[in-house]
């Protein structure tokens, strides 16, 4: 029982034999727990080759599920006793569904295949028990699908990757000046125009490599349907980000009176090919706001607020209650350039108009309507932390990006936060100094660096660290083309963050790299019957450098703060 990853509170092993699972062990589930017997047979019993019949809550010989309202809402109980069989106790069907992913962790590499590799073996769960809970309620990954995109099919097995590391939020960054992914039925352009750019820069915007051949897609609204609803049967939640007011250029190119005419030639524009801060942004009028309200109607109907159930349990990590993260929509409000508005008679006209104080006050203003807008029916807006430039809203959550200030700033303005500093978890940043990483991007950020990465900074105290929701890891794709790209960027480092978003770890310093690194020796194993191709540990196989394409690799340590 040493070998989970995320580290469990406690685990306590026994003496007693090993319990056995085989074509005799029943499965019962308690009412609530349904969502989880139904993975167990689907993807546990097809790994194993084990059928799990029904049973009987009094059988020895079975795996029960059951609801504890004793337990924190997300909190687990696993224990395997022989005689006894397997019993996980949940403090909602979400505390079950990640029990039953330390059982599948128990059972060794074998159960994360998606069928029998040896059908007849004999398959057995430790003596023990495990206690186990979060540290945080928001434990994300960032997907980048606007720069890259990234096929349904390889979303949804991004979701899975997730659950088995017990991650609950997928930011899904949807759109971008190099594509817009969602379909959006009263504006049909947006995808027929804004999915598809003519060509790919290779690398890093210094890079003289391109891609000369059009890349692109999008998700329908049954794919997303279909995403959303994987994801809340994994206890995730789906948080979209549509960007406004800039990184906009693909919705300007499908629809030109969305950008700054009286300054750009917006007819001319088309979908980005570079990567970079683009200086066209939405121009602020009423028909631009319309617009995007017309936007954000049909993606509410497509991301529910109610995906991931709340439990209504009280006394979780000082909150005072848990439920899921789906009420949240992701506005960007990121590296907005204005200069068009400073060029712009109209926008001019309207800051005089507003009253505002400039273009900084008028970003504000543009963020501040959408925070009303989705206030008023039910949603909490949360953007990157430039959104606390000029103001913000009580309910409003930031996303804090540029390292540690803006996370703090919001938190002690009684702001919910995120945090996920570019110099602490974005991997897309490099692994390794060495030559042979792919496409060197920023600082170097190893295994290690990432497990000593601390979300709560020592500048806030008690109450203001209540704020601090959780951590995500972000993955931009500029220079990830492809599912192979993706992997060998997020892991094995995502291993490493969900330990940081889920264990109670000690400080920075006093954590033990090394047993993580024990750990992460039987985890590779999984990983590889996962086929996730990961970055090894001895550095990337021949096949995984992109030798000749440049990056943008930043020497010396990152700044902490």
């Amino acid at each position: 029982m040493t070998d989970v990853i995320p580290a469990p509170r406690a685990a306590a092993g026994s003496q007693d034999r090993a319990v056995p699972l085989d074509r005799n062990t029943t499965l019962w589930a308690a009412e609530g727990t349904g969502g989880t017997e139904r993975w167990l047979r689907g993807t546990l019993g097809a790994a194993l080759g084990l059928p799990l019949p029904p049973g009987a809550e009094d059988d020895p010989d079975s795996v029960r599920l059951r609801l504890d309202d004793s337990l924190e809402p997300e909190a687990y109980r696993l224990a395997a006793v022989a005689g006894r069989g397997v019993e996980i106790s949940g403090g909602s069907p979400a505390g079950v569904f990640w029990g039953a992913q330390t059982l599948r962790q128990l059972l060794g590499p074998d159960a994360f295949r998606r069928a029998p590799v040896r059908p007849d073996a004999a398959h057995a769960v430790p003596a023990g028990v495990i206690e186990d809970a979060p540290r945080f309620r928001w434990r994300g990954l960032m997907l980048d699908v606007a720069r890259h995109f990234m096929p349904k099919d390889g979303v949804l097995r991004y979701l899975d990757l997730m659950a088995a590391h017990k991650l609950n939020v997928l930011h899904f960054h949807l759109t971008d000046d190099q594509g817009w992914r969602v379909e959006i039925k009263r504006y049909p352009r947006l995808t027929e125009t804004g999915s598809w750019r003519a060509r790919t820069r290779f690398g890093h915007r210094a890079s003289p490599l391109w891609e000369d051949k059009p890349h692109g897609g999008h998700y329908t609204q049954d794919d997303i349907r279909e995403i959303v609803a994987y994801a809340a049967e994994r206890h995730i939640s789906v948080v979209p980000e549509i960007d406004v007011p800039g990184h906009s250029q693909a919705a300007i190119a499908a629809y030109p009176e969305l950008g700054n005419t009286d300054v750009v030639d917006t007819a001319a524009l088309t979908v980005w090919d570079d990567w970079g801060v683009n200086p066209n942004v939405l121009a602020p009028t009423d028909a631009t706001l319309r617009f995007y309200e017309g936007v954000f109607e049909e993606l509410l109907d497509l991301f529910p607020a109610d995906a991931v159930a709340s439990t209504g349990s009280a006394g979780f990590s000082g909150f005072s209650g848990f439920s899921g993260f789906s009420e949240f929509f992701h506005i960007g409000g990121d590296e907005c350039p204005k200069e068009q508005w400073r060029a712009s008679p109209a926008a001019r006209a309207r800051i005089a108009e507003l009253g505002l104080a400039g273009e900084d006050a008028l970003q504000s203003w543009f963020i501040g309507h959408f925070d009303a807008w989705l206030t008023a029916r039910g949603r909490r807006l949360i953007g990157w932390d430039e959104i606390l430039e000029g103001g913000l809203a009580a309910g409003a959550a930031v996303s804090s990006w540029r390292g540690y200030a803006g996370g703090i700033a919001a938190a002690r303005a009684g702001h919910d936060v995120v945090m996920c500093p570019e110099q602490q978890v974005y991997l897309d940043h490099r692994q390794a100094p060495s030559a042979d990483e792919p496409v060197p991007i920023g600082y170097v950020r190893t295994l290690e660096d990432v497990y000593r990465f601390e979300p709560v900074p020592p500048e806030l105290d008690e109450a203001q660290a209540r704020h601090v929701l959780g951590a995500q890891a972000n993955v931009w794709t500029e220079v990830m083309e492809d599912q192979a790209r993706v992997d060998y960027q997020v892991f094995p480092r995502l291993a490493a963050f969900a330990e940081v978003a889920w264990s109670a770890l000690p400080a920075p310093a006093e954590r033990d790299f090394a047993d993580f690194e024990r750990r992460m020796n039987a985890h590779y194993g999984r990983l590889d019957a996962l086929g996730v191709g990961y970055r090894p540990p001895a550095g990337p196989h021949p096949w995984q450098r992109r030798p000749g394409v440049l990056g943008r690799p930043l020497e010396g340590p990152p700044p902490s703060r």
